[in-house]
């Protein structure tokens, strides 16, 4: 195995077990934390492919502005604890399937990455990941789904906003 191979599965693993941990917390402020550490540990992975600029975005949007909105809801509205619900008689044995299959399809890709036939390494373009670059697919192919998220965050603002408010009942 090459130390890029070991690296990258090292912050697979990583990523995969904060995505966990951000799901299986009781805590809100304890789950915007690990989805934190799995921005990053995403970011990072974007380093490995010679994006960095893709990187930094990733880091400087999500960990920083987005999350910083995150805690600022949670501290609005309050972190309680989550209530443990009941458990449904199938989702024991999905899960396992499931894991199981994951684990059979990572087994799979270990052992065909290491003749040679699954992971081949491609020429990256000249430019590749370069803010010129994201920015001209950004705003020719992408234009449409850039507005819709664009207003999407701001329709999701502005309902935070009217949920969290203060009646004023005082008559002036």
């Amino acid at each position: 195995m090459t130390p890029d191979l070991i690296l990258f599965l090292a912050l697979a693993l990583l990523a995969v077990a904060t995505a966990v941990a951000m799901l299986a917390s009781r805590s809100a402020v304890y789950s915007a934390l690990f989805l934190v550490l799995n921005l990053v540990t995403v970011a990072i992975l974007y380093l490995l492919l010679n994006a960095a600029f893709i990187a930094m975005v990733q880091v400087t949007v999500y960990a920083g502005a987005i999350m910083v909105l995150f805690l600022f809801v949670i501290m609005l509205l309050g972190s309680q604890q989550a209530a443990v619900g009941p458990d449904l008689p199938w989702q024991r044995t999905v899960s396992l399937v499931l894991g199981a299959a994951l684990v059979a399809l990572m087994g799979y890709v270990l052992l065909a990455g290491s003749r040679g036939t699954l992971l081949t390494a491609t020429a990256l373009l000249e430019g590749f990941g370069s803010p010129q670059s994201v920015g001209r697919v950004l705003f020719s192919e992408y234009m449409v789904p850039f507005e819709a998220v664009s207003t999407l965050l701001l329709a999701a603002m502005v309902g935070a906003i009217v949920l969290t408010r203060d009646e004023r009942t005082e008559g002036r």
